[in-house]
């Protein structure tokens, strides 16, 4: 797991699609429904959810960058 997209994949296995248009509002709430689906014990493996949280908070610091 390397980008967004492959977050949104692995999201979208999991069941979660993303329906935002705002790219930051995208983002955060895909972080939201991660950290709840680990929380669940749907995410086993922490290498991958912590992959994807730092990818996650990557892409919204620099959504956040663009905008200021």
């Amino acid at each position: 797991m390397k980008t967004l997209y492959d977050v949104q994949e692995f999201l979208k296995k999991r069941g979660y699609i993303n329906l935002f248009s705002d790219r930051k509002d995208a983002i955060y709430f895909m972080a939201q429904e991660l950290k709840a689906q680990y929380d669940a014990g749907l995410i086993p493996d922490n290498k991958e959810y912590f992959t994807a949280d730092l990818i996650l908070r990557r892409e919204y610091r620099l959504e956040s960058e663009k905008k200021s």
